[in-house]
This record gives structure tokens, sequence and C-alpha cells, in this order.
């Protein structure tokens, strides 16, 4: 089954919703993006997997001002999973107080929920090295 063109924008827009909340402060919102039992991946960044929205609420909070004052969504790439699941790949710019950058790729599970699509598990990878590290043989 192909996706409808329909989803594919919710999708995209979802994914794009993420990074306006944070920079919000609107944590309160976080319902309208993730599933209630996300989990939500950042074992690259040494902290583990934060399992629900109240937790990564909670997490968020905790980090405070170490949080980028703006997320930046882009290339985002949707497909189809055979068990009705959809798999997104984007690529996410953190711009931090002091004005320095960071590039993560987020690697999504989407899930239809009852009001819409849902974001139901986030791997969060830091993009550190170019080409991540392919070179000529």
């Amino acid at each position: 089954m192909t996706l409808p063109l329909e989803d594919r924008l919710a999708i995209t827009e979802l994914i794009s919703l993420h990074g306006h909340l944070v920079d919000d402060g609107q944590l309160d919102r976080f319902e309208e993006v993730f599933t209630s039992d996300v989990v939500y991946d950042l074992s690259d960044y040494g902290q583990g997997e934060v399992t629900g929205v109240a937790a990564l609420r909670e997490a968020a909070l905790a980090l405070g001002s170490a949080n980028p004052v703006a997320h930046h969504v882009t290339n985002v790439v949707i497909g189809e999973a055979p068990d009705g699941r959809v798999r997104v790949r984007s690529k996410g710019l953190g711009i931090m107080t002091d004005g320095s950058c960071g590039s993560v790729t987020y690697d999504d599970t989407v899930v239809r929920a009852g009001t819409g699509w849902r974001v139901s598990h986030r791997k969060v990878s830091p993009r550190r090295v170019p080409l991540s590290g392919a070179s000529r043989p």
C-alpha cells in the first residue's frame, strides 16, 4: 500500500511541530507529537532511553539552559514498513545560546493514533564525523 500524500504531509508537519513546541517551551503539548509511551533514545549521548511523554518533559526541563534555543528539522524522508508503521528519517540542527550549532539524525517510528499520526520511537544520533567516516579505499 502506498502512503497517501495527505498522510505524508501530516507526518512531515508532525516532525516539524516538535521543534516549535520545544523552542516555545510548550512541553505540555508533547502529546500532539508523541504517543503516551514514546521511547526517546538518547543512548548516543550517554543518557539511555526516556520512556513516556511525562519523562520526556522532565528530561527537557532538567536539561534547562543546556537545551538548544532553536531546533530546525530538514531532509525528511518517509518510508512505509510492512507492519503498517511508518519510518521517518530527518536531519536536525540545534542552535545553542552561544551561537554554536550541532547536527543530529532523527530516526523515528510513526504510528497512526486515534487523533492522527504520532511518533512512538525516536532515536537521536549526533553527526560529528563527515561522511560518517567513509574514505577512499
